[in-house]
């Protein structure tokens, strides 16, 4: 089997309601889907979530578009894997990273869609290939923006009816709000849902991020997630307060890993598809934080359906991924049946995912388990 022909296409979701985040200046759902054809008719699917102001501490990493995932993959990484296996992934990455310096997001896309293909080449689901079904069940997290603290609250009590045992708040913009918010939440949903909060960088220094966090601590916080910028503030918070704290934006590659831990900078790590550059290396990601005792959660950019379903396969065969996930339930529009995890009034597969009392079920058909529905496809493509 040969790849003949690798197409990206540019899409944007309608959202159920905004979505936002301290640091957001871009619509969540506006992404880039890629298609990998292979010789024998074989058809795998990816998902580039980029977002321009997403990159790491300090811009370490860079941002990327649905424009920039198209430039790097039509012009550079497509004609490098034309005509090769797309079962030798860890080969193919390395031909994407001798092609072009970074850009992880547009190879995860391709990695996501090399393994959709393998997957139905094989006839076995993408856990499969990364090492077996550790988890059928994934704890769902469900995220909850920046909006009005009523509005929130309203929600919060909805998702957790719908099954819900863990909600994400984010803040990091006012800290006095971020608290009467965590309150709040506490208040409505009681004892047994896990509250988390991510601050996405927002709190302008660590005492500030210190502050806050004693503050909720009352209110018992799973964990706080990414307060401040930078391994040496991040460090300053963990060693200052009780509760965990998560690494997501200063946290990408296995050494990043590394560095988190020898800092003593984090508690546990936000794992994902993308930041690495593919399901193939944020498996070596997790067996590094795995290694120096972070735990990890499965989280991403709100992505499709698409993107998702690769999320999932990630956090079924990854043991230390244990905590609530913040992952999507992927729902088409019309098959709605809640709001807890749907972050979109429609999507680009045909079946929704499975869902029950709190917990996404990982779908063990070939590949990454999904059917795209090419008439919303093409529906939802821009130009």
């Amino acid at each position: 089997m040969k790849i003949q022909k690798i197409e990206t296409i540019p899409i944007r979701l309608p959202t159920r309601r905004v979505h936002q985040w301290s640091s957001l200046t871009t619509p969540i759902g506006v992404y880039a889907i890629v298609r990998v054809y292979t010789d024998d008719g074989t058809i795998g699917y990816g998902e580039s979530p980029a977002l321009k102001d997403w990159g790491g501490d300090y811009m370490k990493y860079y941002g990327e578009t649905p424009q920039t995932t198209s430039h790097i993959i039509n012009d550079i990484l497509a004609p490098s894997l034309i005509g090769r296996d797309p079962c030798a992934i860890g080969e193919l990455h390395a031909i994407m990273d001798r092609a072009v310096k970074g850009y992880p997001y547009a190879k995860a896309a391709l990695d996501m869609a090399l393994y959709d293909a393998a997957g139905k080449a094989l006839g076995v689901p993408a856990y499969d290939l990364l090492g077996g079904c550790y988890r059928r069940r994934i704890p769902v997290a469900h995220s909850i923006g920046l909006m009005e603290i009523d509005k929130a609250v309203e929600e919060a009590r909805q998702v957790k009816a719908e099954g819900i045992k863990t909600i994400k708040l984010k803040g990091g913009q006012k800290p006095e709000r971020d608290v009467e918010l965590v309150r709040r939440i506490r208040d409505a949903a009681g004892p047994d849902v896990e509250i988390t909060v991510d601050a996405n960088q927002g709190y302008d220094s660590p005492k500030t991020a210190i502050n806050a966090i004693r503050a909720m601590e009352e209110y018992r916080l799973l964990f706080m997630e990414q307060p401040v910028e930078g391994l040496d503030a991040m460090a300053q918070v963990a060693t200052s307060v009780k509760t965990p704290i998560m690494a997501d934006e200063s946290a990408w590659t296995p050494q990043d890993i590394y560095d988190i831990a020898r800092k003593k900078a984090a508690d546990i790590i936000s794992l994902y598809t993308t930041k690495p550059g593919g399901l193939y290396k944020a498996k070596t990601v997790a067996a590094v934080a795995e290694a120096v005792g972070l735990r990890c959660n499965v989280n991403g950019s709100v992505e499709t359906g698409v993107g998702n379903a690769a999320n999932l396969h990630l956090a079924a065969s990854t043991a230390v991924a244990s905590l609530g996930c913040v992952v999507p339930v992927s729902t088409p529009a019309g098959k709605a049946k809640g709001i807890a995890g749907i972050y979109y009034s429609d999507d680009l597969i045909v079946d929704a995912f499975a869902y029950e009392d709190g917990y996404v079920i990982v779908s063990d058909k070939p590949g990454l388990g999904i059917e795209v529905d090419v008439e919303k496809l093409k529906h939802y493509r821009i130009d």
